[in-house]
């Protein structure tokens, strides 16, 4: 059995029936897996809105903000891998605990960069090394923290899905909590310009970052183990477990244990490859939206703080319904006869199509600046899309002690795509920068984007042309 498995064009009122019947508060847990997600994006989109202010006060060029940012994305894809191992060791609730209290941590020490870069012009000084600008350096220090603890969060909260939700489920509770990165994009554009506006750029990190804190309380009081939940039903217990049964006797008896999985053995699997290069070829799109559509809209339209607020609303409004139709749409094919795999298979090539409209942006851009705020609101939906789809093919081929460090894997393979996406625009625009042509910089930017999916799904359809559940681990 597969995510999103029913066939049965009554699949979504006969979920309604189940919920009432065994309980509901596995939707607690995803609830709080999404405010995660929220506050995550948060605390990584600050720096991204006051960039073209920042990079004003400070003198940064466009390469000069790459690199900011590239470190924020390489140390993230370190990390990624060491989070997803720590994740199935420690468990889920700790995980989170350490997790969001770095990511916190690090997100309100932006707000002392200057002096933080300071002292480490002081001690590279003393060394005889290469004195980073200060500014520069404060702000790479802030940002690789904030990336070793936000590297936890999707690897916990995929496991967290898997512990708390039927396999049907788990396409559609992705699809919600994955959908908070979108609430934090879309919310970052209204507060981070207003906070800064009023008490300045460094209490938008410090407000911003101490929202992190506030969900740890509650994640601390709600959240246990199924099978140690108080809140959770027998009933609701049972229904979460129903399709365990069946995997244990699918499952050779020589498999069935607790026994430590290595990354090597894992990466033996051809679909732990295809989950990597997908993400790989694709989470740079959603890192190059995410960190350079402010500074495109300042550098082709002259749009600055406020000014912003609208136009990325909503953009970043329209990838909602790509986070949770996503979820919905292998149901789509499911309904018609399709298994499992063909109908994501299916409904992920379709999305894929969807970015191509990106191509359009720049040809299309001078009627307004709405027409590629739109057009890549299209782009960044089929993302979001793309994102929950992607995600569940692990925790439908992989055992559940396995998932967070696959996840793992895949966030370390797709954090890199982010580092060589950003390093890229930031050549890019800085050299058709300098020839005064940075129109065609973004034109060449956006057809990375456009063409990235269909090139990600040819090469994991390749090699994982039909659904293989993974029983000998």
């Amino acid at each position: 059995m597969n995510l999103n498995e029913s066939t049965h064009p009554q699949s979504v009122s006969q979920s309604a029936v189940i919920s009432k019947a065994v309980g509901k508060y596995r939707w607690t847990i995803c609830a709080l897996l999404f405010f995660a997600t929220t506050v995550n994006y948060l605390d990584r989109q600050v720096l991204s809105l006051l960039a073209p202010d920042l990079s004003t006060q400070f003198g940064w060029t466009n390469t000069d903000y790459a690199n900011i940012a590239s470190v924020f994305q390489f140390v993230y894809a370190i990390a990624m891998i060491f989070a997803g191992r720590v994740v199935d060791k420690i468990g889920t609730k700790t995980a989170y605990i350490v997790a969001i209290g770095i990511w916190s941590t690090g997100a309100v020490m932006h707000a002392f960069s200057v002096p933080l870069g300071e002292g480490i012009a002081s001690v590279c000084g003393a060394l005889g090394l290469a004195v980073i600008p200060v500014s520069i350096a404060g702000f790479m220090l802030s940002r690789a923290v904030l990336a070793i603890g936000e590297a936890g969060n999707f690897p916990i909260a995929i496991k967290a899905t898997a512990e708390y939700f039927p396999k049907k489920e788990r396409s559609f509770a992705t699809g919600i909590f994955n959908s908070g990165a979108n609430v934090g994009a879309i919310t970052a554009p209204i507060c981070v310009p207003l906070i800064a506006s009023v008490w300045g750029w460094e209490w938008a990190f410090i407000v911003i970052g101490l929202l992190g804190f506030v969900w740890l309380a509650v994640w601390m009081a709600l959240y246990e183990k199924p099978e140690q939940q108080k809140r959770l039903t027998a009933e609701e217990l049972a229904y979460i477990r129903s399709d365990e049964t069946a995997d244990a006797a699918a499952r050779p008896a020589s498999s069935v244990g607790e026994k430590k999985v290595s990354w090597f053995k894992l990466l033996t699997y051809r679909q732990t490859w295809a989950f990597a290069f997908g993400k790989f070829m694709t989470d740079g799109v959603w890192w190059f939206f995410l960190f350079w559509l402010p500074t495109y809209l300042s550098a082709q339209y002259g749009m600055k703080g406020q000014a912003i607020v609208i136009p990325l609303f909503v953009l970043y409004s329209m990838t909602m319904f790509g986070s949770i139709g996503g979820g919905w749409f292998p149901s789509y094919f499911m309904a018609r006869g399709d298994k499992p795999y063909d109908g994501r298979m299916k409904a992920m090539f379709v999305i894929a199509l969807f970015p191509l409209l990106v191509l359009l942006a720049q040809p299309l851009g001078y009627i307004s600046f709405w027409v590629p705020v739109l057009l890549i609101g299209i782009g960044a939906s089929a993302h979001q899309a793309w994102s929950c789809n992607i995600f569940t093919t692990v925790s439908a081929m992989f055992p559940q002690k396995t998932i967070a460090s696959v996840v793992g894997i895949g966030g370390m393979a797709g954090g890199f795509g982010g580092v060589v996406m950003t390093k890229i625009g930031g050549w890019v625009f800085d050299y058709y920068k300098s020839i005064n042509d940075i129109h065609t910089g973004y034109m060449i930017m956006f057809a990375i984007c456009a063409l990235a999916y269909l090139v990600a799904w040819t090469v994991m359809k390749a090699l994982v042309p039909r659904h293989k559940e993974i029983t000998d681990l």
